[in-house]
């Protein structure tokens, strides 16, 4: 994760210690279907994220209350273990 404030990018990798990216470089239709598919899981719980390759952006108001913050983390650790069951990659914890 790197950000400022409330502007926060999730960067997503197949692997934390290689740091591969989950998309290649500047990929676009089958090969960044799990980006795709991603911003989906989110929007079916009402989040909207930006997505630029490999990062989900995040940036929440500047108002935004504790309670708001613990759901949107959630809604978001919820659309990313669907998009990792649906194409099998696994998180290490």
């Amino acid at each position: 994760m790197r950000g400022l404030g409330v502007f926060w990018a999730l960067e997503l990798v197949r692997d934390r210690t290689t740091r591969e990216p989950l998309v290649p470089y500047n990929a676009s239709g089958p090969a960044a279907q799990v980006t795709a598919d991603l911003v989906a899981a989110c929007k079916r719980r009402g989040v909207l994220p930006a997505v630029n390759m490999n990062r989900l952006h995040v940036v929440p108001p500047c108002t935004i209350a504790d309670d708001e913050v613990r759901l949107g983390l959630a809604i978001l650790d919820d659309a990313l273990g669907e998009i990792e069951a649906a194409h099998g990659i696994g998180r290490a914890h």
